[in-house]
């Protein structure tokens, strides 16, 4: 069966390298591949800028739950457990058009916070657009990352799996506080007019 998943994933890699990269496509994917890189910053701060307004300020806590917690997750506990190597590193012919990066390949850290942020939007916000957007701008986060050989797909999928079910425990975690906190709020009110009768 792992025999079988790593020829998978070795063969659709070549695939990409041999029939799907182009030239005029390369700077597209390294663009799309970069704006997931600098350690997250671009969904750090997308995150702390739907939290200064108060009307977006609820999906910031969301998105920001999300983002640590499938943080948390891949980079701190799987990407340490598996240790899973580069495939430009084991994958003989295989070229890869980005920097080489130091920490493990499996899962996706660029992935993961797409999709961790993307979903804990998803799940926050009345409007479904923005995060239906950038769970669509995820899986082209997740090609793009195949296509320059930094990552094996699966790689790409499992962060998709993992980062959706981060965000979904976030999400429900913040619920769960939220509705905690409101409940004394109101018992406190209670209270104060209570004491005014």
């Amino acid at each position: 069966m792992l025999d079988a998943i790593i020829q998978w994933d070795t063969s659709v890699l070549l695939y990409f390298q041999d029939h799907i990269r182009a030239d005029w496509l390369d700077p597209i994917m390294k663009g799309i591949s970069m704006v997931g890189g600098l350690k997250g910053v671009v969904w750090i701060l997308l995150c702390i800028g739907l939290m200064i307004p108060k009307k977006t300020r609820r999906i910031g806590i969301c998105a920001s739950a999300a983002l640590v917690l499938s943080f948390c997750v891949n980079n701190l506990v799987i990407k340490n457990l598996v240790g899973r190597i580069r495939p430009y590193e084991m994958i003989e012919g295989l070229t890869r058009i980005v920097d080489p990066e130091s920490d493990a390949s499996f899962p996706s850290g660029h992935t993961a916070c797409v999709f961790s942020v993307g979903t804990g939007i998803l799940l926050s916000a009345k409007k479904k657009l923005p995060g239906i957007l950038l769970l669509c701008f995820g899986v082209l986060m997740g090609i793009s990352r195949i296509y320059v050989g930094a990552h094996y797909p699966t790689d790409v999928i499992c962060a998709a799996i993992f980062a959706t079910i981060s965000a979904v425990a976030a999400y429900l975690i913040f619920r769960l506080i939220e509705k905690k906190v409101l409940q004394r709020r109101q018992e406190r009110e209670d209270a104060d007019s209570m004491m005014v009768l």
